[in-house]
């Protein structure tokens, strides 16, 4: 097991816990170094499985037992005595024939997480960490029809994975690339135009969701193209026109594409994702930014003419491990098409030119507007023309993680191997492809939400959706479903005004869905289950909710007996005897004081599932010391000064943890 903290984090103004940790490693390191005459690179520790035999434990005394030819235990011991004089360790005892075990000052722990959350740092001061700004662009649908459930994961796994970093200190700036010029847009207009033969005035004057309109268009068009010869050729000449700009054809795109994204956000916003910049990309084409990487391209040998065979007319990329520049003797398999024969650009192509303005390699800048639509908070599109408002200063990134399903996971060593074949190493080194599998529906979500299943698929255990085909879930239906449901459980739980259990059930259901979607790890197939969501036991969203509304009541309670909780940053006299006669107690304090170790852990792993887990771990414990302990009805004062000072702990790390899973906690359950 690698260690527990990582190696970023060297300034001495982290979190006790970690600075505790830090310096263990330090000192043991450095131990092992002049006692053994052995180096490690780092130590690997493991947790007790019960609190009560200490916080960490250390199998290294066995390793060097063997190197060294000394029993472990007497290994143990020395380093025992060399670690026991740490700042925020207890005392630290050598058990199963040569572990090391150690138990933390309790009472200076859970005294230092409560500053630093009585500073509304939540546990976590400021850490910059190496590098500058961080980009992470997701969501990104092709705006031709309505969001599915697959959207949904896309967007949550990048929004909470931004939160994360921001927690952290981290510059962050979020983009949702919007390909406004791409094939699934002129398959769109294709339908349209071609399809049902509609003017740009006719479609503007659609009414009720536009997006589900094109949706079914959508569905339809790949039947059209079956139907002739001259009906393929529509996608080809259409896509041109587009590109090209300045025509009827490319207008009628440009209203398809940007109707939809308002309903995109629309979407995003129900579920509490937002956005910087909205880079489009038809301005990647008009400003040139496509041209001058092409020319790069080719002028260092990345991508070369074909003249014969399958691919010819075509610019391509070789894609093998031979070297761009050896004899084209490869097969025509190991060719990635950025310019096609009819001279429209692949998605790889105009990524590759993205990619390198990101990182403020390209020499040129978009103009920006402000985005014309109210979304609560400053959002920004790309253009041709600014409209002469001051810009922040987009882009010039220092890392990228991109947001992409794994099925992308080709095209994206692509781009990262365009950045190669033209020297940025740094760049390509930070161009990460943040990956993630589909979203299905088991065949019981189906029937809920009125899903049509053959006899086959409810055999199976799970049902694929496909936007292409049709045959999805779109993203608005099932919150819709998801919020009916939720507010039918708090109608039967409270007697309440209609618009407040409706506010409790929206955030009840965005819970439960987040939490849902992020819970697994990224590269799982999730099947998505209403009723398994939405459940108020077991690890959900609304499970967690429970426990931080449960812990906010406690305090509500306190208010309304004219009572005033502890100040967080108070003296807490006693509170050190309190923690080492109660292990169950200090278990949850400790497990609270892990939360920025957690998110340091997703900032390097990717996996939001571990904050789930920590989130639906807290509550369970805090859940079970509820139970257990009278908290109001307490006698003796200390001794219930103590328990609300864990509470107030608790339920400000919980709030943290649901904070950053993009989940609000609502006025009640």
């Amino acid at each position: 097991m690698p260690s527990l903290y990582g190696k970023q984090i060297t300034d001495g103004k982290t979190p006790m816990l970690l600075t505790i940790t830090r310096n263990l490693e330090k000192t043991l390191l450095r131990s092992i170094s002049e006692r053994y005459g052995i180096r490690y690179d780092s130590l690997s520790y493991t947790v007790p499985p019960k609190i009560e035999l200490g916080e960490l434990a250390l199998p290294v005394a066995f390793d060097l037992a063997r190197r060294v030819r000394r029993p472990p235990a007497q290994i143990a011991g020395e380093l025992a005595s060399d670690a026991g004089r740490l700042p925020g360790i207890g005392r630290v005892e050598v058990a199963g024939g040569g572990y090391l075990n150690f138990h933390l000052d309790r009472g200076a722990l859970a005294r230092d997480l409560a500053r630093s959350i009585g500073r509304e740092r939540f546990g976590c001061e400021t850490d910059p960490g190496p590098g500058g700004k961080i980009i992470v662009e997701h969501t990104n649908i092709n705006p031709n029809k309505a969001a599915h459930i697959g959207h949904l994961r896309n967007a949550t796994l990048g929004d909470s994975f931004v939160r994360c970093l921001r927690f952290l200190g981290r510059e962050v700036e979020v983009q949702n690339y919007l390909d406004n010029t791409g094939v699934q847009v002129a398959d769109v207009v294709v339908g349209l135009e071609r399809m049902q033969n509609r003017t740009l005035e006719e479609v503007a004057a659609i009414g009720g969701k536009f997006d589900y309109v094109c949706w079914d268009v959508y569905a339809q068009v790949s039947d059209f193209y079956q139907r002739s010869e001259e009906n393929k050729q529509w996608r080809s000449r259409t896509l041109q026109a587009v590109e090209a700009g300045g025509n009827p054809t490319a207008e009628l795109a440009q209203h398809v594409a940007m109707r939809i994204v308002d309903a995109h956000l629309a979407t995003m916003e129900r579920i509490n994702v937002r956005y910087d910049l909205l880079p489009r990309e038809s301005e990647i084409l008009h400003l040139h930014f496509w041209d001058t990487a092409f020319r790069l391209l080719k002028e260092r040998g990345a991508v070369y003419y074909v003249d014969e065979g399958k691919n010819r007319g075509c610019w391509v990329m070789n894609t093998a491990e031979a070297p761009v520049e050896a004899p084209r003797a490869e097969s025509e398999d190991d060719e990635k098409i950025i310019v096609r024969s009819d001279g429209t650009v692949t998605y790889v192509g105009k990524d590759i030119a993205y990619q390198l303005w990101k990182f403020g390699m390209l020499g040129l800048d978009f103009q920006y507007r402000k985005y014309p639509r109210e979304t609560g908070h400053p959002l920004w599109i790309t253009a041709a023309e600014g409209d002469g408002a001051d810009a922040p200063r987009f882009g010039h990134a220092e890392r990228v993680y991109n947001v992409i399903d794994s099925r992308q996971a080709y095209l994206q060593s692509i781009v990262v191997q365009g950045l190669r074949a033209l020297g940025y190493t740094a760049q390509a080194d930070n161009s990460i492809h943040f990956s993630y599998e589909m979203v299905a529906l088991t065949p019981a979500c189906c029937d809920e939400l009125g899903f049509p299943l053959t006899e086959q698929d409810r055999k199976r255990p799970y049902v694929e959706v496909s936007g292409r085909k049709g045959l999805g879930v779109k993203a608005d239906d099932l919150l819709d479903a998801l919020e009916l449901k939720a507010l039918g459980e708090v109608r039967a739980r409270h007697s309440l005004p209609e618009e407040e259990a409706r506010r409790i059930a929206r955030a009840i259901a965005v819970g439960a869905l987040r939490y849902f979607l992020l819970r697994f790890s990224r590269n799982t197939v999730i099947a998505f289950d209403l009723r398994e969501a939405l459940s108020f036991d077991g690890e959900t969203g609304p499970y967690v909710q429970y426990a931080a509304v449960r812990a906010g009541n406690i305090f509500r309670k306190l208010e309304e007996s004219g009572e005033k909780a502890p100040p967080l940053e108070g003296a807490h006299p006693g509170l050190d005897a309190f923690l080492e006669e109660n292990d169950e107690i200090w278990d949850l304090v400790c497990q609270a004081a892990r939360f920025p170790e957690i998110v340091r852990q997703i900032s390097q792993n990717l996996e939001l599932g571990q904050l789930c887990k920590y989130a639906f771990s807290l509550a369970q414990k805090f859940n079970l010391f509820y139970h257990k302990h009278h908290i109001l009805s307490e006698a003796d004062p200390l001794r219930k000064g103590h328990l609300l000072l864990v509470v107030d702990l608790v339920r400000r790390q919980l709030e943290k943890a649901l904070d950053l899973l993009g989940c609000e906690v609502p006025a009640r359950m």
